[in-house]
């Protein structure tokens, strides 16, 4: 059975290599090719460079990956599973201390293994690109604080989780996926007014008229959102973005001030108008039941699994802490996550069409939101040419193209339709 589960493995992450390389071979084959609807705003310089950029990402990412496999597999199949549990299990700490302990010291290592591929990203790729504005002294800053942040959340949630397991053997599966599903939610809420203000300066909009702006088209558009704001993300990146953050009451939007310099006020409200179609046709909350539906769903199954015993075997072990099986668990889980990727996708791809078209009925402004797209793309060096299997398998957005060129043609039909009226 070891075996079948490695040869499993090892045809998945090759079925992924294999789309990564279709994807990075069309692109050397098209990436020259301005598309239609485009002309004007990318010419074959842009081009070029965004094929340059690509490669080189998904270069260092290729690496990372084969050495993050490699690792895995002599972590799991050679043994040292079994003496890293011996070692914690040799420590005599309780059921929740060992087991907490196990899963820090885990997530710490993977941490210091991450941390050449962050620098060589930043610091090579992005300075390379005209994207990177971070010293190395705000980049330390901001992995101290993320790890920190990272071990508390692991502490509480998985001192949490394994206090629950030892209090209830029989229906820990039902209390932990309930303790997960209140602590996300909670963070949800908290985290616009405690995470991110550690990493990010936040401040109303500066942009003259452009609050009010905003603030009309939500009440249009039957939402109360508390504060527009900006920030500082041009301390770090000259990427640009914009989201919605927090819920309930405390919803509220946030432009990066990147964004501001890039996109006319037209644009950027055809986009927030995207972006509010979210919240309208209810995605967020479609997603995040689907999401904790699968995750009660894991929760049990990982009961009954555990229950059985047998897990420590598929990795050739002749047996393993609580905390080693979940490991297992978790790699089990991620050859399953690799075939449900492109179900998630589609859903994904699904709502972004939807929450286009809204975006053009609430705004009326399709040409401002293909417009706004393809400036995005320019100053991001997005892909515009992405191979079809990879797009429907890894992409959580239609292609731009697509979508540019389907705004075009809304866009195109409004202007026939006030002719004719």
């Amino acid at each position: 059975m070891t075996k079948t589960i490695v040869i499993l493995y090892l045809l998945v992450a090759g079925a992924g290599y294999l789309l990564r390389y279709l994807n990075l071979r069309h692109l050397k084959l098209h990436g020259a090719v301005v598309p239609a609807g485009f002309a004007g705003a990318i010419d074959p310089a842009i081009l070029a460079k965004t094929s340059a950029y690509t490669l080189e990402q998904s270069r260092v990412g290729l690496i990372e990956s084969i050495l993050d496999n490699a690792l895995l597999l002599v972590f799991l199949f050679g043994g040292l599973l079994g003496v890293y549990d011996r070692w914690i299990a040799a420590l005599n700490g309780s059921f929740v201390v060992s087991g907490l302990l196990f899963f820090l010291l885990l997530s710490l290592v993977q941490g210091l293994l991450e941390i050449p591929f962050s620098l060589y990203q930043t610091f090579h790729i992005e300075n390379r690109y005209g994207f990177n504005t971070m010293t190395f002294r705000l980049w330390l800053m901001d992995l101290l604080k993320g790890t920190a942040i990272a071990m508390l959340l692991l502490a509480l949630l998985g001192g949490g989780a394994l206090w629950l397991v030892r209090l209830s053997p029989q229906f820990w599966w039902l209390w932990v996926w309930g303790f997960f599903a209140v602590v996300s939610l909670f963070l949800l809420y908290i985290s616009p007014y405690v995470i991110e203000p550690l990493f990010f300066k936040f401040e109303p909009v500066r942009e003259e008229g452009l609050e009010d702006e905003i603030k009309r088209l939500m009440e249009k558009a039957g939402l109360t959102v508390s504060r527009v704001m900006q920030m500082d993300a041009s301390r770090r990146s000259r990427h640009s973005n914009a989201y919605f953050t927090g819920i309930g009451r405390v919803k509220r939007i946030v432009l990066y001030d990147t964004l501001l310099q890039q996109l006319s006020h037209r644009e950027i409200l055809a986009i927030l108008a995207h972006e509010v179609g979210h919240w309208k046709k209810g995605h967020i909350w479609k997603r995040l039941l689907l999401t904790e539906a699968g995750a009660l769903a894991g929760c049990y199954l990982a009961f009954v699994l555990l229950n059985r015993g047998t897990l420590p075997q598929l990795v050739g072990l002749a047996d393993g802490s609580f905390a080693a099986q979940l490991v297992i668990l978790g790699f089990l889980g991620s050859l399953l996550g690799f075939f449900l990727t492109p179900v998630s996708s589609w859903l994904s791809r699904r709502h972004e069409w939807e929450a286009d078209r809204f975006a053009c009925q609430l705004s009326g402004l399709p040409d401002a939101l293909a417009s706004g797209l393809i400036k995005l793309c320019r100053e991001n060096l997005a892909n515009l040419h992405p191979h079809p299997l990879y797009a429907r398998f890894y992409y959580s957005h239609p292609p731009v193209v697509g979508r540019v060129q389907c705004l075009m043609a809304m866009a195109a039909q409004e202007k026939s339709n006030k002719r004719s009226s």
